[in-house]
């Protein structure tokens, strides 16, 4: 008798940490969603449904071989057309600082769901402070081949993550490191100095009226 082999993709710490805030059953939009992985990981651990969004044909291709439902489509253009209050939970894993218009991604996401999650890299750690100091250079944190490498990205801390939430009438309800603990979203000053990666639950200011 043979044995199924197992999955030999490691998972990534941001999905891991992301998979502790969604609960069972929840639905969940996967915005720049890839291949899927995160999707796979919140289907099989967490008991949620998910569908994926994601711009790259490639990505889509991968979803769908693996029996996820994905569209193909450009955040930062085609989330007008998802109603209100269509899912539970939005997600943005490392997508963010990679879109044209992260605000109004934001927006159209505080519209489509109840709680969005975004993960990213922090560019207040103290490691790109002391760098800045100390050779007038951004460092790449351990991730990036260069600043030229990158295309569009944008680097911010997690107070300006803060603030881009706030324009988009959305609330940090809670904030972790990848791979440390949960904490509430008035405790950022310290993760700002030491996490180089964050995950935020954003919840509306208040509940969109209904007419």
């Amino acid at each position: 008798m043979t044995s199924q082999p197992h999955s030999t993709v490691a998972r990534r710490a941001d999905h891991v940490a992301i998979a502790q805030f969604i609960n069972k059953g929840e639905l969940v939009l996967d915005v720049g969603c890839g291949d899927g992985q995160l999707m796979e990981l919140l289907q099989s651990e967490r008991g949620a449904r998910t569908r994926g969004l994601e711009v790259e044909q490639a990505g889509v291709n991968r979803c769908v071989a693996k029996g996820l439902a994905v569209v193909q489509g450009n955040a930062d253009a085609d989330l007008p057309v998802y109603p209100d209050d269509a899912y539970d939970v939005a997600i943005l894993s490392k997508t963010i600082q990679e879109l044209a218009r992260p605000k109004f991604v934001l927006d159209e996401l505080s519209r489509i769901a109840r709680r969005v999650i975004v993960s990213f890299r922090n560019y207040g750690h103290w490691r790109v402070r002391t760098a800045l100091l100390t050779t007038g250079r951004i460092p790449n944190l351990g991730h990036d081949a260069g600043w030229w490498s990158d295309g569009a990205r944008r680097p911010c801390t997690a107070r300006d993550m803060a603030e881009l939430a706030a324009e988009a009438g959305l609330t940090v309800a809670a904030a972790t490191a990848v791979g440390g603990k949960p904490v509430a979203g008035k405790s950022l000053s310290r993760l700002n100095w030491t996490a180089d990666e964050l995950v935020f639950v954003l919840e509306r200011k208040s509940q969109p009226s209904r007419g």
